[in-house]
């Protein structure tokens, strides 16, 4: 059943927000620079502050909760809580918007999801956006007891759920899997009428969900039919209400290289990079994942000065 309340907006309007997924926290090799295996909590203040200062819109941090021990090598095992992160970044900035992107929702019975993140949106004076995913990996399911043919409908049932909690104090709700009356969930959020909820995926069905469920879309990946055409989709279901929608970028230098960036990265002037990424917007994107390809922490904070100086203003 698509949701029965009204979507919350929070992307300012008139310009193209951008954010950023926190490096360290996450140490896939598929994204993970080498220089983030030595690194340690400082430098993630280090760059969170910065991009605190640089106007980033959020930071966000991904969700694994245990990694098998087939996959630990093409994954790593290194994926740091995301409300526990999030909470510590909260004390050491003051604007950014704190993003799970995305917290796996059926891993958790909903009303704990929902005590995590509006504790955390009291915290942090309303900053919090909850980005909610279905999950992949089949064998952290079967560990944590969790049926994974089941995990688009628990996502969808504790989407509501949440959503419930975050706009009363008392939630009514009685589904197939959860039944809730007459329990409170408390501190309540500072956001009102409660934090955004944003669905990630690239799937048809995650598509799906983030028009009849979501305030946003986070992309996992370019959907198969291309992010045009995934737009349009959202769109045909959303009808005439607004939904705030996600894209990603190439991984991005700003200026002129001394090094090799690999595949699917551009650099250059602050004027060209920001054409690339308002291209995303002529599209129908409000806010963009930017990335940075680097060989120290150091270098990274220069890149995120860099680019508030010379991209931010074009955008």
């Amino acid at each position: 059943m698509p949701r029965a309340w009204p979507a919350v907006q929070v992307v300012p309007r008139g310009g193209l927000a951008y954010g950023m997924q926190l490096p360290i926290v996450a140490q896939s090799p598929i994204f993970a620079q080498p220089w983030e295996a030595g690194a340690d909590a400082g430098d993630v203040v280090r760059i969170a502050q910065a991009c605190d200062r640089a106007g980033f819109f959020y930071l966000a941090v991904s969700d694994h909760v245990c990694i098998p021990r087939d996959r630990a090598t093409a994954m790593s095992t290194v994926w740091y809580d995301p409300v526990a992160t999030l909470g510590f970044l909260a004390a050491a900035t003051r604007h950014v918007r704190l993003l799970s992107y995305v917290y796996v929702l059926p891993y958790r019975h909903p009303l704990a999801t929902a005590k995590a993140f509006a504790t955390l949106d009291a915290l942090s004076g309303g900053r919090v956006i909850l980005g909610a995913g279905a999950g992949h990996l089949e064998a952290e399911f079967q560990t944590l007891g969790v049926e994974f043919a089941r995990r688009g409908r628990l996502l969808d049932e504790a989407i509501d759920v949440i959503v419930k909690a975050f706009l009363d104090e008392f939630p009514a709700h009685t589904g197939p899997t959860w039944t809730i009356r007459d329990m409170a969930v408390a501190p309540r959020p500072h956001q009102q009428p409660r934090p955004p909820i944003w669905v990630g995926g690239s799937t048809r069905g995650a598509l799906r969900r983030a028009a009849e469920r979501g305030d946003g879309w986070l992309p996992q990946g370019v959907p198969q039919m291309g992010l045009a055409e995934a737009i349009a989709y959202i769109r045909r279901i959303r009808g005439d209400e607004p939904i705030e929608i996600g894209a990603n970028s190439p991984w991005l230098y700003v200026g002129t290289p001394r090094f090799d960036l690999g595949p699917n990265a551009r650099s250059g002037r602050g004027e060209a990079i920001a054409a690339l990424l308002r291209d995303l917007q002529a599209l129908g994107v409000s806010h963009v994942g930017v990335r940075f390809r680097t060989r120290s922490v150091d270098e990274l904070l220069e890149q995120i000065d860099a680019f508030a100086r010379e991209v931010a203003p074009h955008l």
